[in-house]
């Protein structure tokens, strides 16, 4: 589901235009978006948690030239799943996904593709 398909049902469901859905889904999201950015802590019981994490500055690698790179510290939003939406997705459990969102199957993979070096195995 994408945005303008979540405005769409918002719109059936409560019988509204699909110009006041709008409205109603980006205030929701502004709001969100606002309170994470100050450091709020977001929960919707029943749908999950939203909650900012920092972390610390590290030293990484560049994975294509191996050189040392400097990571800033960075605050990054993290989402945990509440329990009845987990067990609500846990109960179709055995069922397929959409079409679109399935994994990619190995056979769908082409070896061309993938930047595989054997000697660095």
């Amino acid at each position: 589901m994408n945005k303008s398909e979540l405005i769409e049902r918002v719109a059936l469901a409560q019988h509204i235009t699909k110009t006041r859905a709008e409205l109603v889904v980006a205030e929701v999201f502004e709001a969100l978006s606002e309170a994470l950015a100050e450091g709020d802590h977001i929960e919707v019981r029943g749908f999950g948690t939203f909650e900012v994490r920092q972390y610390k500055a590290y030293q990484g690698v560049n994975p294509r030239t191996l050189e040392r790179v400097d990571v800033p510290s960075k605050r990054v939003p993290f989402f945990r799943v509440g329990k009845e939406l987990r067990e609500a997705v846990n109960a179709r459990a055995g069922q397929p996904l959409a079409p679109d969102t399935d994994p990619p199957d190995e056979t769908d993979l082409d070896p061309d593709d993938l930047d595989l070096d054997p000697d660095d195995a």
